[in-house]
């Protein structure tokens, strides 16, 4: 499935898609929600994507915006979201924070169950819950939607802040027993969890964040989405090779307030992320943030800024591991490509030039466009984007995960999916 050669006027809301479920989530005056599930038989992955909150075309986010800034928002602040590669994304109505707790937990307790219905699995079975988000709605947010969907307390959970990058930064964690992180959890649990089921994605419930903010890019870039796949390390995908590189983000050109514990300390020659106990059987890895001084959510530079933060760096550290992956194909003697590089969604412009900078050295890469009716949904875009290809993928396909984000963390790795 690609939308990315659809026509914005083409796009369909979410809701309306023919495989969605949708419901209304009693908290409130009742939040609409949607849910597809996806599996791939042959290739033993399954999982289950969607948002949350009313959905906003573009003309419909703009009135919201007036409605938030008053005069304060002018024709000439409208960004051209569908040039972005966004035609909807979600938002949620003003809730008391006991109400946003509830309605997020309700959430991502649906998403785990979904999942683990599209991969034929039962609570008792899961061992592990990875979840990467930007911004908890509270600190054991992974441990109460784990709880909520039954599986055991035995299970390993792992939140992952480090804001876009946060699933793929969980999925690396889980797949690669090299990362220097593992020496920080003095647990690897890539060894640990090698061939148990697990659960592992993003849930994004960035409205709530946003609505806090006067940042008026921020506003329009950003919505609510979750995206959680089952994965048996080992067996329905193996690593083949990967790179997690940080590069701090001095300038300030995406601000972002940490929500999350982390002491706020840079200490020359050490990682900028803490990992911490957060409750029975829970870490915390979080990442360090360059934070807005005046206390707002997020201040962004604007889309250009962003594009300078990202694409740099980013196709640097994907120009290594396609190397790293060069160099494992021929010890290996079987000559193979990357089918397809799943990347996290900032917006089109920035996609589409991370390919072309790669093209210019050499690599050539997939990269398809497939969340115009989510807006930027920071950690969980990459799964969304990799269920929504999945059926599409064979047994045996080599899939290049990139993800970056605000900090900057990057996470990059190839994996074979399937038995072959």
């Amino acid at each position: 499935m690609s939308k990315s050669n659809a026509s914005p006027e083409k796009i369909i809301s979410f809701y309306e898609q023919p495989q969605v479920e949708t419901e209304l989530i009693p908290v409130g005056a009742g939040v609409p929600m949607g849910i597809e599930r996806v599996s791939h038989q042959k290739i033993g992955i399954g999982g289950a994507y969607g948002s949350w909150g009313a959905s906003y075309d573009n003309k419909a986010l703009i009135e919201l915006l007036r409605q938030h800034f008053g005069e304060a928002f002018t024709d000439e602040d409208c960004m051209d979201l569908s040039q972005l590669g966004f035609v909807n994304r979600q938002h949620v109505p003003d809730l008391s924070p006991e109400e946003h707790i509830e309605l997020e937990v309700q959430v991502g307790a649906r998403f785990l169950q979904a999942a683990m219905a599209a991969n034929g699995w039962q609570p008792e079975e899961v061992e592990g819950v990875l979840i990467g988000m930007t911004l908890p709605v509270t600190d054991d947010y992974t441990e109460q939607i784990a709880r909520a969907a039954g599986i055991p307390e035995s299970a390993v959970k792992v939140s992952i802040h480090k804001a876009c990058d946060g699933s793929m930064g969980a999925l690396h964690l889980l797949l690669n027993p090299d990362l220097p992180v593992h020496q920080q959890m003095k647990r690897n649990l890539a060894q640990e969890l090698a061939g148990k089921k697990v659960l592992v994605g993003g849930i994004e419930g960035l409205s709530r964040f946003v609505q806090k903010s006067y940042d008026k890019s921020a506003l329009q870039l950003f919505g609510n989405g979750a995206g959680i796949i089952g994965v048996v390390p080992g067996q329905n995908i193996k690593f083949l090779v990967g790179e997690a590189h940080e590069a701090f983000d001095d300038a300030g050109v995406l601000e972002v307030s940490m929500y999350y514990p982390h002491s706020r300390q840079r200490v020359a020659g050490q990682s900028l992320i803490e990992v911490s106990e957060a409750g029975t059987n829970h870490f915390r890895v979080a990442g360090l943030m360059h934070e807005p001084e005046d206390g707002s959510p997020v201040v962004m530079a604007g889309p250009m800024g962003m594009v300078k933060l990202f694409v740099r760096t980013g196709v640097q550290v994907v120009q290594k591991v396609y190397n790293q992956y060069q160099s494992l194909m021929e010890e290996k003697g079987t000559p193979r490509e990357i089918t397809v590089a799943i990347v996290h969604h900032a917006n089109i412009k920035i996609n589409n030039l991370l390919a072309k900078r790669l093209e210019d050295a050499g690599i050539q890469l997939p990269m398809p466009w497939v969340l115009s009716e989510f807006g930027n949904v920071s950690a969980a875009s990459n799964m969304i984007a990799f269920l929504r290809k999945l059926p599409s993928i064979n047994p045996g396909d080599h899939i290049l995960f990139d993800g970056f984000g605000a900090g900057t963390y990057y996470d990059a790795f190839a994996v074979s999916l399937g038995q072959g």
